[in-house]
């Protein structure tokens, strides 16, 4: 299961949409360990000139490296959080994930790039 949603949120869901707010709300405390590490990098674009942070640490468990790749593989969670904190993100594999200001457009197509990923790639990680 990706989220662990709570009856009201469900109910209302069923009803009709819900918030960003509420969404976000529920990722947060669903995922803490991918939304640490979201808050990190956001936080470190907030307060430096780098157009963009990258997470360079694996999980320390397959529990946090799961919950990365679920918050990561869902479109909507994924839009969810870039409104959030007004980021784009953009992932390599099972940690490394990055969030860029929006105008470092470069700086993202680098990051997405074939020639990154193989970059990326280490024999560590083949089974991340």
């Amino acid at each position: 299961m990706s989220l662990t949603v709570s009856p009201e949120l469900l109910d209302k869901a069923r009803r009709g949409p819900v918030t960003d707010e509420e969404f976000v709300s529920c990722i947060r405390e669903s995922l803490p360990y991918a939304w640490s590490v979201i808050t990190r990098l956001a936080e470190q674009v907030a307060t430096t000139d780098d157009d963009h942070a990258a997470n360079e640490v694996p999980p320390p468990g397959e529990k946090e490296r799961g919950q990365l790749l679920r918050l990561l593989a869902s479109d909507a969670m994924r839009g969810a959080v870039q409104r959030h904190f007004g980021l784009r993100l953009a992932f390599q594999n099972c940690h490394k994930v990055a969030l860029f200001r929006p105008e470092a457009d470069a700086a993202y197509k680098e990051f997405v790039t074939p020639r990154a990923q193989l970059l990326n790639q280490s024999p560590e990680l083949v089974d991340c």
